[in-house]
């Protein structure tokens, strides 16, 4: 949230409509989780709210403190890397169920990453057709997203090819 405030003040309703269409593929978030997250950012004095509306509409903006938490986080803290993948884990077992069953399941994965690969080019338009930080710079994560799931695909039907 930090990071898309950084861009400029926005509402929760804003943030939502450009996370959907910028982050939610690397960084699922629901509705109710922006909220939460933008109340706990305003609590903790990163933000402010710059504006009130109808019907309780705010429109945030983030002030010196959470810029300079924002900068802190992407240049000083080691991001996680997540090793765990349920699916692979499921790969692993794979002997567990007959070959038929198998094939099927990474089948199943490679058409995920196929669709992932559909939304994700759906979204490139709106990417590319900006100049600002934030399509230039979601312009690499989109990349790194399409690169990624292509992979994904072309390992499942590989992997499905290797199972008799």
């Amino acid at each position: 949230m930090l990071g898309l405030l950084s861009e400029g003040p926005a509402s929760g309703y804003d943030l939502l409509k450009l996370f959907d269409v910028s982050l939610a593929n690397v960084w699922p978030a629901t509705q109710s989780q922006l909220y939460t997250e933008l109340g706990k950012l305003a609590d903790a004095g990163l933000v402010d709210v710059a504006a009130q509306g109808p019907r309780g509409r705010k429109e945030y903006t983030i002030n010196e403190r959470g810029l300079a938490e924002l900068r802190h986080w992407i240049t000083d803290v080691e991001p996680t890397r997540v090793v765990r993948s349920d699916m692979l884990l499921r790969v692993f077992f794979l002997a567990q169920v007959s070959p038929e069953q198998a094939r099927s399941y990474l089948r199943r994965q490679a058409e995920l990453a196929t669709k992932q690969l559909e939304h994700i080019a759906s979204i490139r338009e709106f990417v590319e057709r900006g100049d600002d930080n934030l399509s230039v710079y979601g312009r690499l994560a989109l990349e790194y997203g399409l690169g990624l799931a292509e992979s994904q695909r072309q390992w499942a039907e590989w992997a499905e090819g290797q199972i008799r």
